[in-house]
């Protein structure tokens, strides 16, 4: 978070201080109004036949994904995001790909447009090639329009010397987008007039193991677009938010994590007409509220 700005939390939800304190609350919302999008979001759901281990209870993310796909329906959300990490490992490709095929038929359930962020664990075992047969995931990166705005999904699966992740080729600490994949980014934001809400797996907002290489040119990139509303990502399993230079970077929870209904987590992401944001989460995951950019 700069240093001109702090975070306050008030009944779940995030709120920022401006460097005199004062509060920068979301604008009150009328009782009639309503977003013009609702994105169903949700990571790292690690799906494996495995045993549990530590605090990762693979076998449960079928039935914790019911339920998130059912909340995602309820709500008649317009479309879902699954930002990386769909399944963990199995031993052979033929086995990873029946995962694949297992989750995505829970996930299939949701009655709406499905997008795919790619994780490392999503191609440990597979190709990019090979997880994309066995659902419906498209490019590694790409970038839409709904409702006025405009999404961008990034993949940061290659190693630093731009190697792209595959079948057992990579440590999961040497993360990158490549200098191609930041040339298109930089293209695909002077393209558009529209404001803009970015997805990746593993983080821009740090510089530890969970963050990508190059993230403070990919943060520079964002910047001077000058559009950029909001970074959603996953990959370090915890809540977590961060704002830097005017971007929203909130990392959400995974569903991976804890055993039972109560240790699930996914967020409904309503998007105002002016950029104001609101990300309702259930179970585990923190609610947020992003005021509109001045």
């Amino acid at each position: 978070m700069t240093s001109s700005r702090r975070a306050f939390i008030r009944n779940g939800s995030l709120f920022l201080a401006g460097a005199a304190g004062a509060l920068l609350e979301p604008r009150a919302l009328a009782a009639d109004e309503k977003p013009v999008l609702r994105v169903g979001m949700l990571t790292d759901l690690h799906h494996a036949d495995l045993e549990p281990k530590g605090t990762r209870y693979y076998r449960e993310t079928l039935g914790k994904l019911r339920e998130c796909i059912a909340r995602f329906n309820e709500a008649k959300a317009d479309f879902a995001i699954e930002l990386g990490d769909y399944i963990d490992e199995a031993p052979t490709a033929e086995l990873e790909a029946a995962n694949v095929r297992a989750v995505e038929a829970e996930y299939a359930k949701f009655k709406g447009e499905r997008h795919y962020v790619l994780g490392n664990h999503c191609v440990w075992t597979l190709t990019k090639q090979q997880f994309r047969d066995n659902c419906a995931a498209r490019a590694e990166h790409y970038s839409f329009d709904k409702g006025g705005f405009h999404f961008v999904l990034l993949d940061a699966c290659y190693r630093a010397d731009g190697v792209p992740y595959g079948e057992k080729n990579f440590k999961w600490t040497d993360t990158e987008i490549p200098s191609p994949e930041r040339e298109w980014l930089k293209a695909d934001l002077e393209s558009t007039n529209k404001k803009t809400i970015v997805c990746v797996h593993q983080r821009l907002d740090v510089q530890n193991q969970y963050g990508v290489k190059s993230a403070p040119q990919v943060r520079q990139i964002l910047e001077e677009s000058g559009k950029v509303l909001a970074v959603f990502q996953g990959h370090s399993h915890k809540n977590d938010y961060h704002e830097i230079n005017g971007i929203h970077y909130c990392t959400l929870a995974a569903m991976i994590e804890g055993s039972g209904e109560e240790n699930n987590a996914y967020g409904l992401l309503s998007v105002f007409a002016d950029g104001a944001l609101k990300l309702d989460g259930f179970r585990q995951q923190k609610s947020h509220a992003f005021a509109a950019k001045r």
